[in-house]
């Protein structure tokens, strides 16, 4: 049967058959699963120009793609790691951006077609809608034109080193590299992932295969106030230069490099803390009310205080605190994903929106330090449709200080982690669920936008023809 990717009942990769089970064959690692990969190598690159350009980056293209690791594979891989122990292969996933699809020579009915991946990053109209700063201001590698990305990522610092000099010995001398990235997973005292600022991160994803939605209800804290279950239509759309629509798919990537200033984010707690009087270990609230998790993931809305059962709790909405009387509407966790509250009814006119984030952290400091730059997040994610996720997420939600109460005043403010733009003062509740809330500074901008851009992953097929 053909690939059904508005099916309401999720995936399983273990038993998937026909054309579900060559989709997987042939799409790309660590779209609808995240690949483990502590260490992480980000090529930037530019194609040369003319034919002979084209011919080259198209043989680069068919070099690199016995590399590129299949989401079969990848599945197969954790299963038998989860069962024997057996460690995995290094991760390989390339994307292309438009100009890169243009470089290559390809008509544009070949082309992934949404509107976002056509204008590209650097647009001065995407920029304006999604808050960013000039271009002159973005790091020298995103200021250049680039064609594609090439992710190599490992567990392990010494396989992923290898694995990059396979691909680098692949590249052609008409292939540039104009950037590169280098993360480095950063974990608390418990293991968890956690980003700069000290708080646990990506927690909340949605989920498209059986297989993570049984592990969530089993060895998670569950889903029956928040199913993070997403059709594959929120991820993958038909990939329109590879040779069997039916079976070939990719998913449009997005990739930002956002630095962290821990001693401004350090400052602003404190002084939203001081501003509410907050006191003794109520202290502790004014930094989870800024992001919407206390820094080990008990969500803000459920407990006063930090310390909430392991795993971290993603089993919840913000029925219970619909004035915001406990999580601010301005949080962070909360302006992204609304869970109910954002004025659309119900959680499922906002789903639509949410993407799989992949993101990865950069840059390397000691316990205590607190770095004003060097150091950040390369933020990563996947989405169908870049206009109704990831720019809506920013544009609409983030950086919209009227959502969610449009109309009401006082307006909540921006996200105070990600939102761009002026920041007047906001209501903060001052004492855990009490109606009575207080107005105080937003917390301080700690976070910039360094540079970026918009890719599409293409299918296996594609680059194995190209």
């Amino acid at each position: 049967m053909p690939v059904k990717l508005d099916n309401r009942e999720p995936l399983s990769w273990v038993n998937a058959t026909g054309d579900d089970d060559t989709m997987l064959q042939n799409l790309q690692a660590n779209i609808l699963k995240g690949h483990v990969r502590d260490h992480l190598h980000i090529l930037l690159l530019q194609f040369g120009a003319g034919e002979q350009g084209a011919t080259e980056a198209r043989d680069f293209l068919t070099r690199l793609a016995p590399l590129v690791k299949s989401a079969k594979t990848q599945l197969k891989e954790l299963e038998e790691h989860r069962l024997n122990g057996t460690p995995g292969t290094p991760y390989v996933g390339v994307g292309l951006t438009r100009l890169g699809y243009e470089r290559l020579g390809l008509p544009s009915d070949r082309t992934p077609s949404d509107d976002a991946f056509l204008r590209g990053m650097r647009d001065p109209g995407t920029r304006d809608k999604l808050g960013d700063p000039e271009t002159a201001q973005w790091e020298d590698g995103f200021q250049k034109e680039i064609h594609a990305v090439v992710l190599v990522g490992d567990e392990k610092s010494a396989d992923a080193d290898a694995r990059l000099q396979e691909v680098e010995a692949l590249l052609p001398g008409s292939v540039q590299v104009v950037g590169r990235e280098r993360g480095r997973a950063l974990h608390d005292a418990a293991g968890r992932g956690i980003e700069h600022f000290g708080y646990v991160d990506g927690r909340s994803q949605p989920l498209f295969l059986t297989e993570d939605l049984d592990q969530e209800r089993r060895q998670q804290d569950g889903t029956s106030v928040w199913d993070p279950f997403q059709p594959l239509e929120r991820v993958l759309v038909t990939d329109p230069a590879a040779p069997n629509p039916g079976t070939d798919f990719g998913s449009y990537f997005v990739l930002r490099k956002l630095e962290q200033n821990v001693r401004a984010f350090r400052e602003a707690e404190e002084e939203l803390a001081d501003a509410l009087k907050l006191v003794n270990s109520d202290r502790e609230r004014a930094g989870a009310m800024i992001v919407g998790r206390f820094k080990d993931g008990t969500p803000l809305t459920l407990q006063s205080r930090p310390g909430a059962h392991s795993p971290v709790m993603n089993d919840f909405t913000y029925a219970s605190d619909g004035a915001a009387d406990k999580c601010p509407f301005q949080a962070h966790i909360r302006k992204t994903n609304p869970r109910g509250s954002g004025g659309f009814g119900s959680p499922d006119g906002e789903r639509r929106h949410l993407m799989a984030r992949r993101g990865q952290t950069y840059g390397e400091r000691v316990d205590g330090d607190l770095p004003e730059g060097d150091v950040g997040l390369l933020f990563m994610a996947f989405n169908s449709d870049l206009g109704n996720q990831f720019e809506f997420t920013q544009q609409t939600w983030a950086n919209n200080d009227a959502f969610p109460k449009s109309g009401e005043e006082p307006a909540p403010g921006l996200d105070q982690v990600i939102g761009q733009g002026e920041r007047p003062p906001a209501t903060w509740p001052r004492v855990w669920g009490e109606p009575e809330g207080q107005e105080a500074p937003a917390a301080r901008q700690a976070v910039t936008m360094k540079g970026g851009e918009y890719f599409f992953m293409p299918s296996l097929p594609f680059l194995r023809g190209a």
